[in-house]
């Protein structure tokens, strides 16, 4: 009788312990969801407030209310016909997309040529290429200006000049890439040279088809990076309209005296600017992500 009441008090004590700590499993998650959810609400918070200004037909400075008291697409539509904001999204895309297909094709070419190759001098460059990266571009804004004036790439002729600028050291950035090629096996490049692949064929037809998800983050990572430029973009078009790209041109209406013309024209604008990069991550996520993951296991 002593022990089966020793076990049932066991029993007890054991559930007991198991609820107690179920318990405080469920209100630590609970704080941490909370504390989470109010994160989201301050960072979303600004956008959703844009988002609304970009749709208020009254003007901001009549009305207190956050919500608009008049819905309507004027903003969108004074922006393209009222505005240089048509000419500065095509500069912007112009300036991603060349940029896109420019630094991925050298950051592929260089990153298999780092991974796959092996010749004299091929530590020695990786090693300053890492050097040199750790230096901020603006160092060379200067100079860069001077060389592209002296080609007459800058003010209305910015964009091919921009696109020089973004493409030129964009073999420096291979380090993902390679750490991605690094994991691919080799036995499957010496299995095509012997078949009588070149090694552009193996690059094409091997490899490229095992890469898709580090072209896609390459890609995604190229096109960003001029999307959302603005110091280098400002400083080359030096206040000429036509070479603007979105970030400057929409800069240009922040001053004391357009912003309150231009406030909920600007808002619709920056709707416009973060639309292409959401859709791209919300339908590329995947493949970004194995991107990553996968250049980051070996390097």
């Amino acid at each position: 009788m002593k022990d089966t009441k020793k076990v049932k008090e066991k029993k007890v004590k054991k559930n007991r312990r198991h609820m107690s700590m179920k318990t405080k499993r469920r209100i630590g998650n609970t704080a941490i969801y909370v504390i989470l959810a109010i994160l989201i609400i301050i960072w979303l918070l600004p956008f959703v407030c844009i988002l609304l200004e970009s749709f208020r037909v009254d003007s901001p400075g009549q009305s207190g209310n956050v919500i608009p008291k008049v819905w309507g697409f004027d903003n969108y539509i004074r922006l393209f016909k009222e505005s240089d904001f048509g000419r500065w999204y095509l500069n912007t895309f112009i300036i991603a997309l060349c940029t896109a297909v420019l630094q991925t094709v050298i950051v592929l070419c260089m990153s298999y040529t780092l991974s796959r190759l092996r010749f004299k001098g091929r530590k020695l460059l990786m090693n300053v290429m890492l050097v040199l990266g750790m230096f901020p571009g603006f160092l060379t804004m200067i100079v860069l200006y001077k060389v592209l004036s002296g080609l007459n790439l800058t003010g209305a002729h910015a964009l091919p000049g921009l696109i020089l600028v973004y493409c030129a050291s964009s073999g420096m950035g291979y380090y993902v890439s390679k750490g991605f090629f690094d994991t691919i096996p080799r036995s499957l490049d010496e299995a095509a040279r012997v078949d009588g692949a070149t090694r552009f064929q193996v690059f094409k037809k091997v490899i490229m088809p095992l890469a898709k998800p580090i072209i896609i983050y390459t890609v995604l990572s190229a096109f960003m990076a001029p999307w959302g430029d603005f110091i280098f973009a400002r400083y080359i078009s030096h206040g000429t309209s036509s070479g603007y790209n979105v970030a400057v041109g929409l800069w240009s209406w922040t001053t004391k005296t357009s912003i309150g013309t231009h406030y909920t024209m600007f808002c619709a604008g920056g709707v416009l600017v973060a639309l292409p990069i959401t859709l791209l991550f919300m339908f590329m996520q995947k493949y970004y992500v194995e991107g990553v993951t996968g250049g980051a296991v070996k390097g």
